[in-house]
């Protein structure tokens, strides 16, 4: 039997959160105006959130498993959401659509193990693919518009990606809570 880490918290102003208020980088004073720029908001927020439950892992803790049969880890998540991230610029363009990353299906888990090299080159490949999926979707201002082969509408995308990012950092905060008991949303 695994031993289970002592739940604990590094904030010390609300026991259920990640971080204090004045330390938490999502935190900010005023609310974002317009509809564009609230799921901006949003998305940036729920990215940075990713992140933070990563932070202070070695490669090794990143790369620990959930539970069986799942391959699901913190660095599995990482790898895929820069596939998903590519996968929303195929949808986006009318032209061929991009390989995919990692190759075969389930190869972003599959390869998500405990080398420092797989880490460093998991947030290389999400920062490049988030950076390239926000260019072109920055050159649609028009949440109505309909784009790619699908002629999926902007704001279902931008739905669709936070969505996505939120769904992960809850299994997110599960995992690391796993991982060395840290709590906190």
């Amino acid at each position: 039997m695994t031993e289970q880490p002592e739940r604990w918290t590094q904030a010390t102003v609300y026991p259920d959160m990640w971080a204090d208020p004045g330390e938490d980088p999502r935190n900010n004073e005023s609310s974002a105006d317009g509809e564009l720029a609230t799921l901006l908001d949003f998305l940036a927020n729920y990215r940075i959130t990713l992140r933070m439950k990563c932070e202070g892992l070695d490669p090794g803790q990143l790369a620990r498993r959930s539970v069986p049969p799942s391959t699901m880890s913190l660095l599995g998540l990482i790898r895929h959401l820069a596939e998903v991230e590519r996968d929303w610029q195929n949808w986006i363009t009318d032209g061929e659509p991009l390989p995919r990353l990692y190759g075969a299906k389930d190869a972003d888990f599959d390869g998500a193990v405990a080398e420092q090299s797989v880490v460093d080159a998991a947030y290389a490949d999400l920062a490049r693919e988030q950076a390239a999926t926000d260019a072109e979707l920055a050159r649609h201002a028009d949440l109505g518009k309909r784009v790619g082969r699908e002629r999926i509408a902007v704001r279902e995308l931008m739905v669709h990606r936070i969505e996505e990012y939120a769904r992960h950092c809850g299994h997110a905060d599960l995992l690391r809570e796993c991982v060395d008991g840290r709590v906190g949303q």
